[in-house]
């Protein structure tokens, strides 16, 4: 089994910085997604690709999947830049 460990980004709709320290472990899927013959929705039979385990820190996340035996590939994040511009810069 293999899965990504990633860090939760800010919510792009809210000026808020809730749960962006969180750490999430995700199963990569096993099977491609194929559509429904009757709906046409997409779908697979692969019920890891539902879980999400959210984790405090990098290393809880990363012992938890040593610990299960599950091969962990790490996703950094962006570095965050700042544009930091006074209100007059608007008018000029």
């Amino acid at each position: 089994m293999s899965a990504r460990i990633y860090q939760r980004s800010k919510n792009a709709m809210q000026s808020g910085k809730a749960q962006t320290d969180q750490w999430m472990l995700e199963y990569t899927p096993t099977e491609a997604r194929k559509a429904d013959p009757l709906m046409g929705w997409a779908g697979s039979g692969d019920t890891q690709a539902q879980v999400q385990l959210k984790f405090p820190s990098l290393e809880a996340a990363r012992a938890y999947a040593a610990k299960k035996g599950i091969t962990a590939t790490l996703i950094p994040s962006p570095p965050k830049t700042l544009k930091i511009q006074a209100y007059a810069d608007n008018f000029r």
